[in-house]
């Protein structure tokens, strides 16, 4: 089964772009001894962009590889992917 994410792989990869560069924005900013709040305040903007990112994906992940589980009927494989689902809540989760 294609990744549920390959239809908005475009826009996925030009967001990723974006993020970095605010990330090269940052290193710019550190080079020329910004001020620290300036940084911490570019940080945050990287860190909301990056789980905006993740929770576009981890929708596409339920709304395909889990529902699609759930509905083939195979407990086994819906078992796995709601495995999957949890774990991967549980990591998103930790970071924030």
């Amino acid at each position: 089964m294609p990744h549920p994410y390959l239809a908005d792989k475009d826009a996925l990869v030009k967001r990723l772009h974006r993020i970095e560069g605010q990330v090269l924005g940052i290193e710019r900013m550190i080079e020329e001894d910004r001020y620290c709040i300036d940084v911490l305040t570019q940080v945050a903007a990287v860190n909301t962009a990056l789980e905006s990112l993740a929770l576009k994906i981890l929708g596409e992940h339920v709304k395909h590889c889990v529902a699609g589980a759930l509905m083939s009927g195979n407990e086994e494989i819906a078992a796995e992917k709601s495995r999957e689902l949890l774990a991967a809540v549980e990591r998103f989760t930790r970071t924030r």
